[in-house]
This record gives structure tokens, C-alpha cells and sequence, in this order.
């Protein structure tokens, strides 16, 4: 997304006019979530993507439409049809609505600021009113940017539905979702007059990746496709090299409970730790720590017998029952993985599943050996 948005902005400054088709909606399957943005300009460039190939073709064209003067913005859906299984749609039998609207070659404060924020990790919110149901209020694509410290530039012409908005998309983009909502021309709630599409754009989550082992490389590769910002720590400087971990954000020389001690901004729900070290010494304070926050997935690596012996001690550092219940361990899903890059999909498997509330056969859950 900061490779689209940065086109965005970059045509805009350079005097190409661009139309950008954005994901606002979905019923049933889907091969993309809200905020899948493309963007075409006059020139017949495209980037990026909105339906995985579906019905982007579609999408040119009502943006070549859009771009010529022959449609205004607005939504338009596509959906599949047993009549015709040749026709433009999803044939996962999804409907997909995406909004389009047009970007003229000027200076734009809306997506600079955007980029801006992405480029330094700064929670931003875009609130787009995307169609409306009467004449009066604001435009379709008027936009309201909102970030966290309250601070924006960008806002809608109407001050009580700009207040009212505000409010929301806060709450939206500290909890980064992304979702629909309807507005009185005024912000009045259950009212259907204005419909605001309110995206969040947040910094990646986190995958911290304890003990610089031979299985730490393929998580912390498998981490990185996930779009995760991947950090290694380990107490050993032998070991805790970036050579050997190029494919980390960050790799770290530290103990487990020191570094996650000096973590600025705390660990939430859409983070990850995952303890590899199977070394009391380093895993029992980096499990005692990472139970201390908000952290969405804690793994950790080792037989069924060492996660025993690891549970005692846990107890005897004062872990209760429900904490121990959030260690998955042994971590990953039961597939026989045996090599690393086997153990790494287990692993960010588990951690998907976690993460989206879906049942699997986590290896915590079973009997008997783990390979």
C-alpha cells in the first residue's frame, strides 16, 4: 500500500491525473479486504490491485470512463452470475463494491499526508464519504483525515459531522479497522443519508522472534512475507548478527525480558512473540514478560516434556492458569513439520488462525510426539 499511495501522490506532483478504485465493500468470498486500492492515470499506467485479477479489467475501463468525464465518482459492484459465468464478477461468488474517484495534478494534502504518515509509522485514518442519498451536505469524495494526536489538516466542509466522524474513526484506527459507516447529513447516527467509507492505516504488527536459532531465519523470512516488522533478540552477541538474519527489521543484542521492557510503544493483539530459545534461562522470563501485555500470539518452541518442565517454572515465577493457557506451545499447528522452513508455516499458521479466531490443530492440543 505505501507503493500505491506514494504513485498517488507522486503523479499528483508531477501533473498526471490519476483515478484511484479502492475496496469498500465485500458480501460472501472475496479475494481482497477493504482499502485494496488500485490506481490508473491518463497515460495507461496501472498499479496496484483490488480483486487479484477478477475483475480488474473492469475496473481499467470504469476508470479510463472516470478519467474522460463519462461516469462521476462513485461506487460500483461486481458480483458473479450462474446465468452468465462469463461475465464480469468474482466467480468465488462474492460481491465486491469499490469506489472510484479522481485525483487532479496539484498539490494533494490529502494523500501527502498519507504517505507521509506511512513513511514514519504514524497511525493515520482517511474517512471518505463515498455516496450520499440527498442533495444538500457534503460532496461524494470529500475526505476528513484523522491521526491519533488529533492533529489534521484535511477535514469536511460540515463541522458536526466532521466532530462526529473524528470520534469514530479514532476508535476505528486505535483498534486499525478498517469499515463502512452511516451518517445524518449533520453526523446524526441511524440515519442512511451519508455512507463514509473509514480506512486505517496503521504500522505493520510486530513479530519478535526470541534465540537466534536455525529455525529463527525461516520465521523471521516467513514473518516478513506476512507483512510483519520482524525483530530477533538474543543475549548472545555471537549469534544476534544481522549477517546472519538479513531478512530482520532489526536484530537485537539483549536479554528477552529486558528488551520487551524497553518496547516504547506496548505490544497489542495484531502482535506476535515467539520463543525459540528451549532454554529456561532465556523462554521462562521472555513468556513471564510477553504475559504482561496485550500481545495477540505467544508461542513457544519445544517438545511436549520441555513445555512441562517450562510450565513449573512458570508457576514458580508466578504465572497462573490463564497464563499458561495463552503460551501455545508446543507452537505451531500439527502438519509433521521437521525442517525449519516446514516449522516456520506451522508456526505463522497458528498465528493466523489465532489472530482471525479460526479453530485448527494446534500441536498445544495434542497427545503424543509433535513430528
Amino acid at each position: 500500500m505505501k507503493d500505491v499511495y506514494s504513485q498517488i501522490d507522486q503523479w499528483s506532483k508531477t501533473g498526471i491525473r490519476t483515478a484511484v478504485a479502492r475496496v469498500v465493500g465485500l458480501k460472501g468470498s472475496g479475494p481482497r479486504d477493504p482499502g485494496a486500492t488500485m490506481v490508473m492515470n491518463d497515460r495507461g499506467e496501472v498499479v496496484g490491485s483490488v480483486s487479484g485479477g477478477c475483475v480488474e479489467g473492469a475496473v481499467v475501463l470504469e476508470g479510463e470512463a472516470l478519467l474522460a468525464g463519462h461516469r462521476a465518482p462513485g461506487v460500483v459492484s461486481f458480483g458473479y452470475s450462474d446465468d452468465d459465468a462469463f461475465a464480469v464478477g468474482l466467480t468465488c461468488g462474492g460481491t465486491i463494491s469499490i469506489f472510484l474517484d479522481i485525483v487532479e495534478p496539484s498539490p494533494n494534502e490529502t494523500w501527502g499526508a498519507i504517505v507521509s504518515a506511512l513513511r514514519s509509522n504514524e497511525p493515520i485514518a482517511l474517512a471518505t464519504v463515498i455516496a450520499k442519498a440527498i442533495d444538500e451536505g457534503p460532496t461524494v469524495g470529500e475526505s476528513l483525515i484523522v491521526k491519533l494526536n488529533g492533529d489534521h489538516s484535511l477535514s469536511f466542509s460540515d463541522r458536526n459531522l466532521a466532530r462526529v466522524v473524528t470520534r469514530d474513526a479514532k476508535a476505528f484506527l486505535e483498534a486499525g479497522v478498517t469499515t463502512t459507516r452511516h451518517y445524518g447529513a449533520g453526523g446524526e447516527a441511524n440515519r442512511d443519508d451519508l455512507e463514509v467509507f473509514i480506512e486505517s492505516f496503521v504500522p505493520a504488527p510486530r513479530l519478535i522472534i526470541f534465540g537466534a536459532v536455525d529455525f529463527t531465519a525461516a520465521l523471521a523470512a516467513a514473518g516478513k512475507l506476512l507483512g510483519y516488522h520482524v525483530t530477533v533478540c538474543d543475549a548472545r552477541e555471537v549469534f544476534s548478527t544481522p549477517a546472519r538474519f538479513p531478512m530482520a527489521d532489526e536484530v537485537v543484542c539483549d536479554w528477552p525480558q529486558r528488551y520487551l521492557e524497553s518496547i516504547v510503544v506496548p505490544l497489542t493483539p495484531r502482535d506476535a512473540v515467539c520463543v525459540l530459545t528451549h532454554d529456561m534461562k532465556f523462554d521462562v522470563p521472555a513468556i513471564v514478560s510477553a504475559l504482561n501485555s496485550e500481545v495477540g500470539y505467544l508461542g513457544a518452541m519445544g517438545s511436549r516434556k520441555t513445555h512441562e518442565k517450562r510450565i513449573e517454572r512458570l508457576r514458580e515465577a508466578g504465572v497462573g492458569e490463564e497464563g499458561i493457557e495463552r503460551v501455545m506451545a508446543p507452537i505451531g499447528i500439527d502438519l509433521g513439520a521437521r525442517t525449519p522452513e516446514e516449522t516456520a508455516i506451522a508456526i505463522c499458521a497458528e498465528m493466523i488462525a489465532t489472530r482471525t479466531g479460526r479453530s485448527v490443530p494446534s500441536l498445544r492440543d495434542g497427545t503424543g510426539s509433535i513430528h
